[in-house]
């Protein structure tokens, strides 16, 4: 059973999370094509946002902005029904933040830097000692309070929330270069040669996005920044290594403050910025023991959860049964006469008869036909596929028809299905 540090929550009572959630999310293709990518589906029920503000809430952190911008609809009204539940006479609180034009008529949000700095009036209002600025599209478990708590020890300008990932691989992503008491002395964004950890030269320290300020000293910081006209106004480009050359900056480690509750092999967070990537993050889930445990009672993973009556498994005949197997099949699906292996089925799911699925990831509100057979597969929301569809079997017939990843996923959208040949 997970259990918070002692002390931990009078600093996250103090505190405000910041959730940059105006992402586009382009590398996940036709699925951000009507949505931002932390509004995307996850996990059967959620959505990628769902970790960020379930982390915030779980630290006890319960005053929370969200930015938005691109394509916002389905985000804000995920966030209306689904996180409803803040009570103002307890000084808790959700603002849904728009890039309205708050401060210039012809500027919308122009970084990540640039959102906050738009909405100082709003965090001034909430009278916060400590700011958590979070990327709002990422999976992971995190508590919050841990890397609170490192950054009043340090006195610190800045906290830098990171992953660490092996130095290899590392080049994807922007790496802290740390001395040993995890004084960041160097930031690199994607270097050929990553710098390692000191006394682990195969492991380097990539940053989540995640920050931690005293909030006065943020907003100062982020009004110099405004009046630049050389910056980019973006944490990670300009604030961050501005703060490494000429103030203190500290790398905070997620192995510190991940949430494990015993099952886990090792600290999961996961980028599910591509279809490959998120396709395998939602297949992972099957396994019999999967890296994430969604499954925990002491840290649960909050949502909009829709009305909907239980799955059901119909038919019991040879070649139409049926089955769902090494899968997690969500309320309101229903499994007649078809076969589903090492699948994920969102909310309402409807496979017909003589229909196999194998490592398929459908949306909600999907209906897959008699006689499709679907491998290797994501289904955006409310797909309807033709019986007798074949998809995953012959790349080159797919590519033509669909969008296949570079790993091979097959992406399909009502869209391309409505584009087939009669």
């Amino acid at each position: 059973m997970y259990k918070s540090p002692s002390g931990a929550g009078a600093l996250s009572r103090q505190a405000m999370a910041f959730v940059l959630a105006g992402g586009r999310g382009s590398r996940l293709e036709e699925l951000t094509a009507r949505r931002a990518k932390p509004a995307v589906f996850f996990g059967g029920k959620s959505r990628i946002i769902d970790f960020a503000l379930s982390n915030a809430v779980n630290s006890g952190i319960r005053r929370i902005g969200v930015a938005t911008q691109y394509k916002a609809h389905s985000l804000i009204r995920h966030l209306q029904r689904g996180w409803n539940f803040f009570r103002a006479e307890r000084n808790e609180m959700l603002d849904i933040l728009p890039a309205s034009q708050r401060v210039d008529e012809r500027q919308w949000y122009l970084g990540t830097a640039d959102a906050v700095t738009q909405n100082i009036d709003i965090i001034e209002d909430y009278g916060v000692k400590y700011i958590v600025i979070l990327a709002g599209d990422h999976i992971y478990k995190m508590d919050y309070s841990v890397m609170l708590a490192q950054h009043v020890e340090t006195a610190a300008d800045v906290t830098v929330g990171c992953v660490e990932v092996p130095r290899l691989e590392a080049s994807a992503f922007g790496v802290m270069h740390v001395d040993k008491s995890s004084r960041i002395i160097d930031f690199f964004e994607k270097p050929v040669d990553p710098p390692a950890m000191p006394g682990s030269p195969e492991v380097a320290l990539a940053s989540m996005g995640i920050y931690v300020f005293e909030t006065d000293f943020l907003i100062d910081l982020l009004r110099k920044d405004a009046a630049d006209p050389n910056s980019a106004h973006d944490f990670g480009k300009d604030l961050i290594p501005h703060l490494v050359r000429h103030g203190k900056a500290v790398a905070h480690k997620f192995s510190d403050s991940c949430v494990m509750t015993g099952s886990e092999p090792r600290p999961y967070w996961r980028d599910v910025g591509t279809v490959d990537a998120f396709w395998q993050a939602n297949i992972d889930l099957t396994d019999f023991v999967p890296e994430l445990d969604i499954y925990s009672e002491d840290w649960p993973i909050w949502t909009y959860s829709e009305l909907s009556p239980p799955a059901k498994f119909i038919h019991d005949e040879t070649d139409r049964r049926g089955t769902a197997v090494s899968s997690m099949v969500s309320g309101g699906c229903i499994v007649s006469g078809s076969n589903v292996l090492e699948s994920l089925l969102f909310t309402g799911v409807h496979c017909h008869s003589y229909s196999q699925l194998e490592r398929v990831v459908a949306l909600p509100y999907c209906i897959i036909n008699r006689n499709a057979r679907l491998t290797k597969v994501v289904l955006d929301r409310g797909v309807v596929v033709p019986e007798g569809l074949v998809v995953g079997e012959d790349p080159e017939e797919d590519a033509r028809r669909f969008r296949v990843s570079a790993g091979g996923v097959t992406l399909i959208t009502q869209n391309m299905i409505d584009a087939l040949p009669g």
